[in-house]
């Protein structure tokens, strides 16, 4: 069973460190950075590759120091991700993280995991979040694919009616949770 607890963050109101600045690196940078273009990102790493280099030259919320991590980076930071091969550093970051309460996300090292990053459905302003329990990404992968292709791309435009709507109700949050219940029914009839 699933007993993660989905939430969305605002990343452009955290502090987020990345350990680690190769291909899956790279990976969690996007990832971060298509969900939040204003995410406030430290990055460190001995390595950097070119690619990395590239993706954050116009990202002026990103900020790189080529050098090992330290436990002093985890001052101010909420979060933590980690994309790092070295299974010794990455105990020594999750006992660290523990210690000063802040969430931990170990690259394909789920045991070591607070959150994981999930696959993102987006079509303007709908975001779904899938979870596999970090049982199977590529299962993930597979149902993003079939909801972006499910989802019409009008669903922007309904989602603003609907903000509409519910912004002209009048009443109570019970009566207005009856009046948009009733207007949306026949979406998924």
């Amino acid at each position: 069973m699933n007993t993660l607890f989905p939430i969305f963050v605002k990343l452009e109101q955290l502090q987020v460190l990345l350990v680690g600045a190769g291909p899956v690196g790279l990976e969690k940078l996007q990832a971060l950075f298509r969900n939040a273009p204003k995410a406030n990102v430290l990055i460190v790493a001995e390595h950097i590759i070119p690619e990395v280099t590239a993706y954050i030259a116009d990202k002026d919320t990103v900020h790189f120091e080529r050098r090992p991590f330290r436990e002093t980076d985890l001052e101010g930071k909420d979060l933590v991700i980690v994309a790092s091969n070295n299974s010794s550093l990455n105990e020594e970051i999750r006992t660290m993280t523990k210690s000063h309460n802040i969430l931990l996300n170990v690259a394909d090292k789920p045991e070591l995991c607070d959150f994981y990053l999930g696959s993102i459905v987006q079509k303007g302003n709908l975001k779904i979040g899938i979870s596999t329990n970090g049982k199977s990404p590529t299962m993930a992968k597979r149902l993003k694919e079939f909801l972006n292709d499910l989802l019409p791309e009008e669903i922007d435009e309904t989602l603003e009616l609907m903000n509409e709507l519910r912004l002209q109700l009048k009443g109570d949050i019970k009566m207005k949770i009856k009046k948009l219940n009733e207007h949306t029914r026949s979406l998924i009839s």
